[in-house]
């Protein structure tokens, strides 16, 4: 039940609790490996680092001045992937109900039969900080399911749309047809089948993973009781906001912008729609894009957005 554990941090003051925070709730500590690629100008304490023990960790740290972004930070981290048998991909600012690894390892091996793979995933529900302790703030006890905003529609001149997590009262996996790249959990070949494009930015991001893994035959779920939460940096946190990548006084000592960044990576996203030879970053051949616009409504091809793409999907 070996769990690698990939994060990928920017400056963030919460990265020492977080990964605290998952070794204590953990049923199985001595199972996790944490593969950390910090972009700070310094690490965390050793004590901090050291009161992870019996989990593994594989700790890299690169100076913010030379980040290229989250996509790339998250390629990186997931290099330290060392054979496990389940990867989970955080942010660097979540929080975890006890049980944590063993509830996810249990619903994912119920959803395995039967399926090419399976990916857990969602956007958590928030906590924040009141008095220095994590207080959860559940949107639902059930599952949360993302969908397209509401309003939203293709732009002229790129393929990223933007999505929100809806909550379902349901006691039963939902199918998903989008992804939360701050926390997804799947078996351990999907580092090996599903590299992460370091040359997307950040918008896009999750769009661009969750075709190829439509594409390769590979399934979305949410699930009921997602164990973890998120600090989301929305001013409500109880804590200080943390510095972005694009965040002006970071950008003065940097020969690339993160505007250029972002517009490689919007044409990188249409390279891959379009099915242009992208070699391990490219769809897959299980399913297609016109599969894709019949099952949930969004068509790539024709630029446009069905109503059921602003709905949940049906339970499995």
């Amino acid at each position: 039940m070996s769990i690698f554990v990939s994060v990928a941090a920017y400056c963030d003051p919460v990265l020492g609790f977080t990964l605290g925070r998952a070794r204590a709730a953990a049923s199985r500590p001595q199972a996790l490996h944490f593969g950390v690629l910090d972009q700070s100008p310094e690490p965390p304490a050793a004590s901090v680092l050291a009161q992870l023990a019996p989990a593994r960790l594989t700790y890299q740290r690169i100076d913010p001045l030379y980040a290229r972004g989250p996509c790339w930070a998250r390629a990186l981290a997931m290099a330290l992937y060392d054979g496990e048998d389940w990867y989970l991909q955080i942010d660097s600012h979540m929080d975890f109900e006890p049980g944590w690894d063993e509830r996810l390892v249990a619903q994912a091996g119920a959803l395995l039969p039967g399926r090419r793979g399976v990916v857990i995933s969602a956007y958590p529900s928030a906590f924040f900080f009141a008095q220095g302790r994590p207080m959860p703030r559940p949107a639902t006890g059930k599952v949360l399911a993302h969908v397209v905003k509401p309003g939203s529609a293709f732009a002229p001149d790129h393929p990223v749309l933007g999505f929100e997590a809806h909550a379902v009262e349901c006691d039963h996996p939902l199918p998903g047809f989008h992804l939360g790249a701050g926390c997804l959990f799947a078996p351990g070949r999907f580092a090996l089948a599903f590299p992460y494009d370091p040359a997307l930015y950040f918008h896009g991001e999750e769009q661009a993973l969750a075709i190829r893994l439509y594409t390769h035959g590979w399934d979305i779920v949410h699930m009921p009781g997602l164990p973890l939460y998120h600090l989301y940096n929305d001013g409500a946190s109880g804590v200080p906001a943390r510095p972005l990548h694009w965040d002006a006084a970071h950008e003065a000592g940097r020969s690339q912008s993160w505007w250029e960044l972002e517009q490689r990576s919007r044409r990188r996203l249409t390279a891959l729609l379009a099915g242009q030879p992208l070699g391990v970053y490219g769809l897959g051949r299980e399913r297609t894009l016109a599969d894709y616009a019949r099952w949930c409504g969004i068509d790539y091809a024709a630029r446009r957005l069905e109503p059921q793409a602003f709905q949940p999907l049906p339970p499995l």
